[in-house]
Order: C-alpha cells, then sequence, then structure tokens
C-alpha cells in the first residue's frame, strides 16, 4: 500500500471529494422511498394535496442534490484515477528506461508494452470505480438495511439469509477470477509480442511471401487470447444470472409476507412499497459490491505485473561508482582479461581472457569472422552489458566507477543495426546534440557523406523519415547515423560494421573526414572488409572470443594466419568480381 500511496498524496483531495460527493447521493437514494411512502400513507391515503406538494418538492430538491452530488463524485474520481495512472506509467517507464539489455529481455517487449498500457488502464479504471462506489455502495447497503428495519423488523429477518448468502457466492467468485485476469494478462502481452514483431518486420514477410505463415501465427495467438478472456469472462456470465435470481426471490418473498402484513392490517401501503425499493437498493449495493471486487481481481493481477516492473533492478547501475564526476577526457581504452557470457549459466564464454589497449587518439580496427565476439567486445566499453570476468577501463578508470551518463556521454556509438525515429532528418541528428545549430549540423552530416543526399531532398533536413526511417536506403540510414554519433563530439568513437551498405568510394571519404577532422578522438572500427581498416594505427583480430593477433596491416600480413586467410579470401572475391 505504501508503494501507491505516493501516487495518491498529490491528489488526495480528488480522493477525498470524490466519495464525499458520492455521499450527498446515497443520502438522497435513501430517503426517497422514505418521501414515497409518506406520499402514499398521509397525502393519497387522507387525500392530502397540501403534503403531497410540499413532498414532492422536498423530492426535487433532493434529487437535483443527489445530481450535483453524482456528478462531482464522478468528476473527482475521473480526475484522481487519470492522473494516478499518468504518474504510474511515468515511473514505470522512467523504470524501464533503467533496464539494461539483460532487464528487457527478461519481460520481453510485448509484455512491457501490456503493462504500460492495458495492466495501469486497468488500475485506473478501478481506481474510478472504487471512489465512486467505495463509500456508496457500503453507505447504501447500511443505509437502506437500517431504513427497513425501522420500517418493519420482523420483515427485515429476510436479510439474514440473503446477505449471507450473496457474500459466499461473492468470495467464490473472487477465488475463480483473480488467476483467470492473471492468465488474461498474459496472453495480452503473448499477442501484443507477436504484432509488434509482425509489423516492425513487415518488410520481411512480404519479401518471403510468409503472410500466411504470420496469420496463422496471430490466430493461434489471438485464440489463445479469447480462450481466457472467455474463461475470466464465464465467471461474471454465471455470476449476475445468480444474482438476479437472489434478488428476485427476494423481492416475491417480501411481496408475500408484506402482502399478508398489509391484508392483516399490519403494514401500511406505502411502507410495503418503500421497503421493497430498499431491498432494490440492498440487493444493487451488494451487486456494485461485487463488480468492485470483479475489478480489483483483474486490478490485483496488473498490479502485480506492474509492481514486478517496479520492484525489477537493473543489473547495471551506478549506484557504487567511485567516480561519478568524472568525465571521458581523453579516450583511452584498457581490456585486462575480460570474460563475458550472454547467459551466466553457460560453460561456453562468448569472450575469453581479452587484454588490449587502445591509445587516445588511435583508430583501431576489429576484424574477424562473424560470431567472433567484436560486437560484445565493443558493447563493454559504454556499459551496454558488464565484464563477467575483468575490467574495462576508460582512461585508467574502470568503466563501473563512471557515472552511466557521463561515461556514455564521452562516447559516439553507431550500431549495426541503423535506428531511425520518425520524425524529420533534423530531429534524428539532433539526437546527438540537441543544441546544435543548423552550421554544425551540416558540418557533421558533410563528414559523415550525408549532407548530399539530404539536400537532394525536396524538404532537405525537414524530411521526413517513417518509424525506423524505412523511406531511406540502407546506406544512407547509416550516414545519417553517422552523422548523428559525430554530433555529440565523442572523445570516443565505436563504428560497429557502420559502413558495410555503403560503397567503398563514400567508405573512404568518410574514413578521410575521420582521420582529419576527428584526430583526437579514438576511433574503434568493426569491418568485415579489410579495406575498412588496413590504414588504422592497429588492427585487433579475433576468433572465437579471443584476440588472435594485433599489429599494423603490414605486420598482420606478414605473421598472422587468421589475418592472412581473412586478406587472401577477399582479393580471391574482388579479383572474381
Amino acid at each position: 500500500m505504501k508503494r501507491w500511496l505516493k501516487y495518491i498524496k498529490p491528489y488526495k483531495w480528488y480522493f477525498i471529494l470524490g466519495p464525499l460527493c458520492m455521499i450527498v447521493e446515497v443520502v438522497g437514494e435513501v430517503n426517497m422511498p422514505a418521501f414515497l411512502a409518506n406520499i402514499i400513507n398521509e397525502g393519497v391515503a387522507e387525500r392530502n394535496v397540501g403534503y403531497i406538494v410540499f413532498s414532492c418538492a422536498c423530492m426535487i430538491v433532493m434529487a437535483l442534490l443527489m445530481m450535483a452530488g453524482g456528478v462531482g463524485g464522478a468528476y473527482f474520481g475521473a480526475k484522481a484515477a487519470v492522473n494516478f495512472a499518468s504518474d504510474l506509467r511515468r515511473d514505470v517507464y522512467a523504470k524501464v528506461q533503467d533496464f539494461s539489455f539483460a532487464n528487457i529481455d527478461k519481460f520481453s517487449t510485448g509484455s512491457l508494452i501490456t503493462r504500460l498500457t492495458n495492466d495501469i488502464t486497468q488500475i485506473q479504471n478501478f481506481v474510478n470505480m472504487m471512489l465512486r462506489m467505495f463509500l456508496r455502495s457500503p453507505g447504501m447497503l447500511i443505509g437502506a438495511l437500517i431504513m427497513a428495519v425501522r420500517l418493519n423488523p420482523s420483515l427485515s429477518v429476510i436479510f439474514a439469509v440473503v446477505i449471507p448468502m450473496i457474500l459466499a457466492i461473492q468470495a467464490v467468485v473472487i477465488s475463480k477470477a483473480f488467476p483467470r485476469f492473471g492468465k488474461m494478462q498474459t496472453k495480452i502481452d503473448a499477442l501484443n509480442a507477436n504484432v509488434q514483431e509482425s509489423l516492425t518486420n513487415v518488410r520481411v514477410v512480404k519479401s518471403f511471401v510468409r503472410e500466411d505463415y504470420e496469420e496463422e501465427k496471430f490466430a493461434g495467438a489471438n485464440k489463445n487470447l479469447k480462450q481466457a478472456t472467455l474463461s475470466a469472462v464465464s465467471i461474471m456470465i454465471t455470476m449476475m444470472p445468480m444474482m438476479m435470481l437472489v434478488m428476485n426471490l427476494t423481492t416475491v418473498a417480501v411481496m408475500w409476507f408484506g402482502g399478508n402484513q398489509v391484508m392483516a392490517g399490519h403494514m401500511p401501503v406505502g411502507d410495503l412499497t418503500a421497503f421493497i425499493t430498499y431491498i432494490n437498493q440492498i440487493l444493487m449495493s451488494l451487486m456494485m459490491v461485487v463488480m468492485l471486487f470483479m475489478n480489483s481481481s483483474r486490478a490485483l493481477a496488473s498490479a502485480k505485473r506492474i509492481t514486478e516492473v517496479l520492484d525489477e533492478e537493473p543489473d547495471l547501475n551506478d549506484i557504487h561508482a567511485k567516480h561519478k564526476d568524472a568525465k571521458v577526457e581523453k579516450g583511452s581504452v584498457t581490456f585486462q582479461n575480460v570474460g563475458f557470457r550472454y547467459y551466466k549459466t553457460s560453460k561456453d564464454k562468448v569472450l575469453d581472457d581479452i587484454s588490449v589497449t587502445i591509445e587516445a587518439g588511435e583508430t583501431v580496427g576489429i576484424i574477424g569472422p562473424t560470431g567472433c565476439g567484436k560486437s560484445t567486445l565493443v558493447s563493454l566499453i559504454p556499459r551496454l552489458y558488464d565484464a563477467d570476468e575483468g575490467a574495462v577501463l576508460v582512461d585508467g578508470i574502470d568503466v563501473k566507477d563512471y557515472s552511466l551518463e557521463h561515461l556514455r556521454s564521452g562516447i559516439g556509438m553507431v550500431l549495426q543495426k541503423n535506428v531511425l525515429f520518425s520524425g524529420t532528418i533534423d530531429e534524428n541528428l539532433k539526437w546527438g546534440d540537441d543544441t546544435a545549430s543548423e552550421e554544425e549540423i551540416r558540418k557533421f552530416a558533410d563528414f559523415a557523406q550525408a549532407d548530399g543526399f539530404i539536400t537532394s531532398f525536396l524538404e532537405g533536413y525537414e524530411t521526413q523519415l517513417e518509424q525506423g526511417g524505412v523511406n531511406l536506403s540502407g546506406g544512407q540510414k547509416q550516414r545519417l547515423c553517422i552523422a548523428r554519433a559525430l554530433l555529440k563530439k565523442p572523445k570516443i568513437i565505436i563504428l560497429d560494421d557502420s559502413t558495410s551498405a555503403v560503397d567503398t568510394a563514400t567508405e573512404a571519404k568518410i574514413r578521410e573526414a575521420f582521420a582529419g577532422q576527428l584526430k583526437d578522438a579514438t576511433k574503434i572500427i568493426i569491418a568485415q572488409r579489410i579495406s575498412s581498416v588496413c590504414d588504422a594505427d592497429k588492427i585487433i583480430v579475433m576468433d572465437e572470443g579471443k584476440i588472435c593477433g594485433v599489429g599494423t596491416h603490414a605486420e598482420l600480413l606478414a605473421g598472422n594466419e587468421e589475418y592472412q586467410e581473412i586478406y587472401y579470401s577477399q582479393s580471391e572475391k574482388e579479383v572474381q568480381s
């Protein structure tokens, strides 16, 4: 409860005024049948028109007060619930932003989307309903029960049978509903993950003509959700008729026993009419309590899932960093006996006993076969992952001792997968520096050989990019990503196979710009083509998670078998082409 109070306190007046307004409505509802009974017993029976007019005027005033209370309760309830959900969604999203790749993989992207949207909406709906029903339902139940007992104590004995029966039904319903709603939310996760993957990769789906397969996969996830939903809803389907049956049987019993009392002259007709109204109010209030508990079952299942996200500890943080104020000043990188596994239970290491030093300002190439650990190695520098063994030092300081913000601010990284966002080219480039001037943006775009194709568009830097930059070619996306990284003006820039979709002439111009304009920055280039790294100050050759050679192009060509094998295989391909 302590966790949720954080989201209640800023809006405590909404949480207080909402239920209080509903009490006004309850007071009116409980007193209305009494006015009606008096009109029948005293006004109609005695033909007292003045009394009838006065009582009707009182009922009109009370109805207006009830309307004001109902509107106020709904308004404050909605304000409280929406603000509660908004703040909760903000905190959950902020927590997800702190997650490492491993944390995100644990939940899955689809599940996190469901928790941020559907689960929080369920909690919001419950808070809104609770504020409207929390005092209204018990207030109506107690008020109507008191009024019914005052009218006819002997006839009220029927409630001693009916109320326990209804409470027993509620207990069974709640015990069955909670696990079913939890299962239903899990199926929503699976459906969202399926839709996200399919739509994100729709071009791949179409190019392989796999629409039928994706439709079949979606149909399976949709069927699972349907079955889980029907299983949960079936509780409501069986409960409502049972509640209505109890309500109708109670009304029949009251009509029978009450009718006999009226005929015997022990009870006025108006009192019987009011008593029946109070029965309906009591049973309706119990049904509202059932609805509240039903929604609470689903909300509790959602709250549990939200709590799992909020309680998840990011496995990468800077809480214990010893040099939080330190910034990357020079750009030297040292790997000391580094070992790493993606799955901590795995025996096989992705990186094994890596030791190498990259001096500040050097241009270093990393080359090796696919899957040898090149991308993993450079991911340890900005702490996208943490080494399991050994240490990674930047400017002589362990990366774990920097604040994550300062460490990553000093490193520009262009990943293998080129990620652009919906918006203009200018907005995408400003991810590197949101204060960059138009001159700076054009200058770094020119370094990345991107300015030429950008200015060829009708709207230039204001050209709108679709999601993921799908309206650009692979080479264009790569060059925009390089320009974006350069705008950070980093001390270390890492290009992870980031010119693979660029022709050799354009790549040469990019390397030339790097050499001239970024001479003080440390440049780490992962490449498949030796031509991309042959001019580097140092080339690191990797194979099966280990370093098997370090040196210049000439040194490695003269004495490193793995490098020679790569070089000659590429030379043969060039001759054949």
